[in-house]
């Protein structure tokens, strides 16, 4: 009996154990799958852009201006592709897999998407204007620079050069991005003057008219309080960088 009572013990003792176990591999799996997944979305973003920034310059340097006017078709379904996949960036953020605000990353992804599909995709007259050369250049060399900076952040690796370019290169990019968009709309109010895209009057009663071209007109003050947003989270962001480095340098 004694002998029997001493294996049963053994048993739920190793039982316990191994639940224990489990319930602890558990989370550790679930964060590992977590730094994966985002650790690959990350990789698929930069390949994207660094694709879309070495087309432009080799399209560039082998045709020359020519090259302008047909940046859409060549680049176009890449650039989209990239933009409808940063949309995950701010379900991240609201599931909680992604610790950042959530603010400033609505407003870069809403803001290129609103850009590159209403007023570029839409209009064809659009899709060949220098404009969208000097969008996508800007919009890939910034990300380029983003993306693998998140990657190393995420598997907690450090890279000071990187770090320094990513902390610095908005400061010019930021404000020629808004220029170029501004400029971007102002091209395309003809177009949709003409056309009539997306106009529409709304039911009755109320029966109002409402002209697309005013509404883009309207956006572009929207346009200008974003990136003073976007500017601000990435101040913020190179202040506690400058910080987290100059602490570093006491300790030393």
């Amino acid at each position: 009996m004694s002998l029997k009572w001493e294996v049963m013990k053994s048993t739920l003792s190793s039982k316990t154990f191994d639940n224990q176990e489990s319930t602890t591999k558990s989370p550790q799996t679930r964060y590992g799958l977590k730094i994966l997944y985002l650790f690959t979305y990350n990789l698929i973003q930069f390949c994207g852009y660094s694709w879309i920034s070495t087309n432009i310059t080799a399209r560039f340097l082998t045709f020359g201006e020519d090259s302008l006017v047909d940046t859409y078709h060549s680049i176009g379904t890449v650039m989209s592709f990239c933009q409808l996949l940063s949309i995950l960036e701010l379900i991240h953020i609201l599931i909680g897999i992604e610790q950042s605000p959530f603010l400033p990353r609505l407003v870069q992804v809403t803001e290129r998407n609103i850009i590159l599909f209403v007023v570029i995709t839409s209009q064809e007259e659009m899709q060949a204007k220098p404009t969208v050369w000097g969008l996508f250049s800007l919009w890939s060399t910034l990300d380029v620079i983003k993306y693998p900076h998140r990657m190393l952040s995420i598997v907690g690796t450090d890279l000071y050069t990187l770090s320094w370019i990513h902390h610095c290169l908005w400061i010019p990019l930021l404000p020629s991005i808004l220029l170029t968009e501004v400029i971007a709309i102002y091209q395309s109010l003809p177009y949709f003057e003409a056309l009539g895209t997306y106009s529409f009057q709304l039911p009755k009663p109320i029966a109002v008219p409402i002209h697309f071209p005013y509404v883009l007109q309207l956006y572009c003050p929207i346009l200008v309080i974003g990136t003073y947003i976007s500017c601000r989270h990435f101040y913020e962001e190179r202040k506690l960088n400058i910080r987290r480095y100059t602490k570093k340098l006491k300790q030393k």
